[in-house]
Parts: structure tokens; C-alpha cells; sequence
């Protein structure tokens, strides 16, 4: 009988008084075997203060399951926050570099056009004035070869 839950020691207690013997007109009055009664009584005692620790102790332990399980949703939840943020610095560092670049690459297209057309003039003036020199040298060139010519004649006049 030691081996039984307080549960079932109670539906036994149930099972004695419907089998007990009533007495005629006594209103639900029945006699018990008073030893049997006590010994089912004292297993009660026994096991009712344990399944109450054990109850106490299911109650703590899911207590305690339910805070650490607070406490585990809390650190996620503040984990997955930080890296939402990272992940937006990153990609405003991202976008403010993109940024970055283009008006260097524009700044540098810029640059690249002025100075193109800087060494378009400078070549331009520079052949120009080879031009204008080497025409000068090719006039004064005709004019000494006429003058040559002409002291030729006058030579042999």
C-alpha cells in the first residue's frame, strides 16, 4: 500500500466506504474497519507533505524556466537590435562613401576635361608659334635666296 500516490490512497478511502456495511435508517452511516482507515489516513500524512514539495518544487523549477527563458529572449532581442544597427551604420557608411566616390569621380572628370583642353591650347600655341617661326625663317630664307639671286644678276650685268 506504500507505494501508492495520496490520490490513489483517496480513491481507495472511496472504495472502502462503498463496500462498507450500512447501518438500516442511519442516513449514509456505515462501519469501517477503523485499523485499515488509520493505516490509509497515516500513508496520507506521509506522502501528502512530499507531492506537496515536489508541487513546490515543479512551481519554482517553471519559475525559474520562465525567467531564464525572459532573460534569454531579452538578450536576443538586444543582440538582433545591435546588429540592426550596425547593419544601418554600415550601410549609411556604405551609402555616404558611394557618395564619396562619385563627386571624386566627377571632380576628377572635371579635372581630367580642363586639363585635356589645357594641353590642347598649350600644344596649339606651341605648334602655332612653330608655324609663325618657321614661316618667318622660310620668308627670311625666299628673301636671302632672292637677294642672292638678284647681287647674281647685278654680278654679271
Amino acid at each position: 500500500m506504500s507505494d501508492l500516490n495520496v490520490e490513489e490512497l483517496i480513491d481507495e478511502l472511496y472504495q472502502m466506504v462503498e463496500k462498507a456495511w450500512s447501518f438500516p435508517l442511519s442516513r449514509g452511516r456505515a462501519v469501517l474497519d477503523g485499523e485499515e482507515l488509520k493505516q490509509i489516513l497515516d500513508e496520507i500524512r506521509v506522502n501528502l507533505p512530499q507531492e506537496i514539495r515536489q508541487a513546490k518544487a515543479i512551481c519554482a523549477d517553471r519559475t525559474q524556466i520562465i525567467s531564464d527563458a525572459k532573460r534569454e529572449a531579452e538578450t536576443v532581442i538586444r543582440v538582433a537590435e545591435e546588429r540592426a544597427k550596425a547593419m544601418v551604420n554600415q550601410d549609411e557608411i556604405v551609402k555616404q562613401a558611394q557618395l564619396k566616390a562619385n563627386d571624386l569621380l566627377s571632380q576628377s572628370q572635371v579635372k581630367f576635361r580642363e586639363m585635356r583642353k589645357a594641353s590642347n591650347d598649350y600644344i596649339d600655341d606651341l605648334m602655332k608659334r612653330t608655324d609663325d617661326g618657321l614661316a618667318a625663317n622660310l620668308a627670311e630664307l625666299r628673301q636671302t635666296r632672292q637677294n642672292i639671286k638678284a647681287s647674281q644678276r647685278s654680278g654679271q650685268n
